[in-house]
C-alpha cells in the first residue's frame, strides 16, 4: 500500500525499512535501522527494465530484511508536480507486488543538500558522482525516520 501520510505509514509497519532516491538513470538505495534512529547510504542501482530494476530490488530488500520503503517525491518548490513527480508515483505503484508498505517523502533539495555536504568535505567530483544517489536516499530516509520518531506509537 502506497501511504503518503507519515501517520498511516508507521501504523502499517515496524521494523527495518529502505530508502529510494529514484532518477531516471539511477535508484540510490538506503537503509535505517529497526528503531528507525539512523540511515545509512547503501548502494547505487544503474536503471535498465523495469523488470531488472524490480528484480535488483527485491535482492536489495531480501538481504537487508526491509519491512517498508520511503520513496523520495521530487515535488516542485511550490509543492505542485511535475512530470517526474508523477513518474515516481508510477515506479511506487508498480512497487506494490512486493508487498511492502511504501511511504511517498517529499524529497526537495535532498540532493542539493547532500552534494553541499559532500562539497564541504572535500569530496572530489568523481566520489561524488559516485555516491550521490545513495547519500541523498540516505538524506530522504533519514528526514522520514525523523518525523516518524515523533509520531505516538
Amino acid at each position: 500500500m502506497i501511504h503518503l501520510a507519515a501517520a498511516d505509514f508507521a501504523a502499517a509497519v515496524s521494523g527495518r525499512l529502505g530508502g529510494l532516491d529514484v532518477g531516471t538513470r539511477t535508484i540510490g538505495l538506503a537503509t535505517c535501522d529497526a528503531t528507525w534512529s539512523f540511515a545509512t547510504p547503501a548502494e547505487t542501482i544503474r536503471r535498465t527494465k523495469f523488470a531488472a530494476d524490480l528484480a535488483q530490488l527485491k535482492t536489495f530488500i531480501a538481504r537487508h530484511a526491509l519491512k517498508g520503503l520511503v520513496v523520495g517525491l521530487p515535488l516542485n518548490l511550490d509543492g505542485s508536480d511535475s512530470p517526474r513527480t508523477q513518474s515516481v508515483r508510477a515506479f511506487a505503484r508498480n512497487l506494490l507486488p512486493l508487498d511492502l508498505p511504501v511511504l511517498l517523502w517529499d524529497e526537495r533539495w535532498s540532493t542539493v543538500a547532500v552534494e553541499r555536504t559532500m562539497i564541504e568535505a572535500d569530496m572530489s567530483r568523481a566520489k561524488r558522482a559516485e555516491k550521490i544517489d545513495s547519500h541523498a536516499a540516505a538524506h530522504i530516509l533519514q528526514a522520514a525516520i525523523d518525523a516518524l520518531a515523533h509520531l505516538p506509537r
